[in-house]
C-alpha cells in the first residue's frame, strides 16, 4: 500500500514510524513532515503545507495513494476529508461538519448538552462588553476559551479577576488568536485531574485506545501558561477498567449518537479531554484527531498493525476488533524552544538525539534537516519517549535520554508522569 501522512508534528512523526512498520505499507510519503519523518524506512517527506487542500488532492491522485491519514486539526476543519472522498481517495479523519467537535467549542458544547453527557457549566458570549459584565460578578477561578481553532492556546484558566480581564481583552479584543476570538465560551473550572481518552471511529463502530494523561502546563508542577503538550504517559492509573466501560458508555457513545442524530458519521480519532475527580467524569473538551503528544507513547506500546486498523478504520470494517498492547508503560517528554508558547527562535543544531535505543525514541515535533545537520523549527521540537515495566521505569529511560539531547535554548518539564507520586 501506498500512505500519504499529512502534517508535521510528532503525532504524524509517530504514525509514519508505526505505518512503516506494516507488512503492508510499501511506501510513506509525509506532507510536508520534518527530520524525523525523512528518516523512516520506506518513506520520503513531500513539499506541501497541511493546509494546500488541493495540491494534496493532486499527489494523491498523481502517485495513486491508497490511504491517506490526517494528523493535525486544521485540514480536517477545513474539509480535506470531503474533498478526498468526493474524488473517490479514502482519507481517514472526520469530514468538515463533525471536525467542528474541535473547529467550535460553541458546537462542542452544544453536542454535549443535547445528548445529556457531563460537561462544565458555560455562557457564551459574542462582545467583549458583554462578556465583561459577567465576568464582573462570576465565581473565580473561571476558565475563557476561543470558539475556533488556535493551536492549543485557546484555553485560559484565570485564577483573578484581573487575570480574566486580561484573557478577555486578549481573546476579543486585541484578537491575539485571530478569529479564533470572535466568540467566547465562559465555562465554570472544574477540580480533578485531567486524563486523555482517544477513541478510533468507522462511523459505526468504535474502539477504544489505550489511556493516557497529558500535562498541558508548560511548567513544573503544572503551572505557567497552556501550551499544546509538554509530556504523556500511558496507561494512566486514573482510568481503571470500570471507568474505562463507564467513559464509553456515558460519554463516548452518547457523543457519536448525538452527531448521528445530527445526520453526522464520525471517521477517524475522536479524543475526549475528561476532568475526574472521586469517580466523576465531566468532559473538558474534544479534538478531531489523535493527541499530542499522547500519539506518542500511545503508538509505542501499541503491538497490533496500526495500518491495517486504520485502513479498516476508513472502510467501516471496524467491528470485533481487537487492539493488542504492550503490557509495559510509555512516557514522552516534550522538549522546547525557549520562549514557547509564546515567541521563540529556530535554527539551531540539536545533538545527542542518536543516543537512542530498543526501548527509547525520539519523535520530531519541529525540526528540519540543513546540510546534514538536524536543526529546531518550531515551538515544540522534540517528544523523547521510553518504555519500561513500571511509570517510573519508564520514568528513568526517557530522562536519561532527554539529559543527553541539547541545543541553544532547550527545555523540558521534569516531572512528567509524576502527577500521581
Amino acid at each position: 500500500m501506498k500512505v500519504l501522512v499529512i502534517g508535521s508534528g510528532g503525532r504524524e512523526h509517530a504514525i509514519t514510524w508505526k505505518l512503516a512498520q506494516s507488512d503492508l505499507c510499501e511506501e510513506i510519503y509525509v506532507a510536508p513532515g520534518n527530520a524525523g519523518t525523512a528518516n523512516e524506512p520506506k518513506t520520503k517527506n513531500i513539499d506541501l503545507k497541511a493546509e494546500d487542500l488541493e495540491g494534496l488532492l493532486d499527489f494523491a491522485k498523481a502517485k495513486e495513494i491508497d490511504l491517506s491519514i490526517v494528523g493535525p486539526e486544521a485540514p480536517l476543519v477545513m474539509g480535506l476529508v470531503d474533498l478526498f472522498e468526493e474524488n473517490n481517495l479514502l482519507c481517514l479523519g472526520p469530514n468538515k461538519l463533525a471536525a467542528q467537535m474541535e473547529g467550535s467549542k460553541i458546537f462542542m458544547k452544544d453536542v454535549l448538552n443535547k445528548g445529556n453527557i457531563p460537561t462544565a457549566d458555560h455562557k457564551v458570549f459574542s462582545d467583549a462588553v458583554t462578556a465583561r459584565e459577567f465576568l464582573e460578578i462570576c465565581e473565580i477561578p473561571i476558565v475563557l476559551k476561543a470558539d475556533g481553532l488556535a493551536g492549543g492556546k485557546g484555553v485560559i484558566v484565570a485564577f483573578s479577576r484581573e487575570e480574566a480581564f486580561e484573557a478577555l481583552n486578549s481573546l476579543m479584543v486585541e484578537q491575539k488568536l485571530g478569529s479564533a476570538g470572535d466568540n467566547l465560551v465562559v465555562e465554570e473550572f472544574l477540580k480533578g485531574e485531567e486524563a486523555s481518552f482517544i477513541v478510533l471511529c468507522d462511523g459505526k463502530n468504535v474502539i477504544p485506545l489505550a489511556s493516557s494523561q497529558d500535562h498541558k502546563q508548560r511548567d513544573d508542577g503544572d503551572k505557567g501558561p497552556n501550551t499544546g503538550g509538554m509530556g504523556a504517559y500511558s496507561p494512566t492509573p486514573l482510568i481503571t477498567n470500570e471507568l474505562n466501560d463507564e467513559i464509553m458508555n456515558k460519554i463516548i457513545k452518547p457523543t457519536l449518537a448525538e452527531l448521528k442524530n445530527r445526520g453526522i458519521e464520525y471517521k477517524g480519532f475522536l479524543y475526549a479531554g475528561l476532568m475526574i475527580e472521586e469517580n466523576e467524569i465531566k468532559v473538558l473538551e474534544y479534538n478531531c484527531r489523535f493527541g499530542d503528544p499522547e500519539t506518542q507513547p500511545i503508538l509505542m506500546r501499541m503491538r497490533s498493525d496500526f495500518l491495517q486498523l486504520c485502513l479498516k478504520a476508513s472502510k467501516t470494517e471496524l467491528k470485533n476488533e481487537i487492539i493488542e498492547w504492550d503490557d509495559r508503560y510509555a512516557l514522552g517528554v516534550v522538549m522546547a524552544s525557549k520562549g514557547y508558547p509564546e515567541k521563540y527562535d529556530t535554527g539551531f543544531k540539536i545533538s545527542g538525539i542518536s543516543e537512542e535505543n530498543e526501548s527509547t525514541k525520539v519523535f520530531h515535533c519541529g525540526t528540519k534537516n540543513k546540510a546534514g545537520e538536524i536543526l529546531t523549527d518550531g515551538g515544540r521540537v522534540l517528544c523523547v519517549t521510553g518504555l519500561g515495566k513500571s511509570l517510573e521505569n519508564a520514568f528513568q529511560s526517557t530522562y536519561e535520554l532527554t539529559s543527553k539531547i541539547s541545543w541553544n535554548g532547550a527545555f523540558y518539564r521534569k516531572d512528567i508522569g509524576k502527577r500521581n507520586k
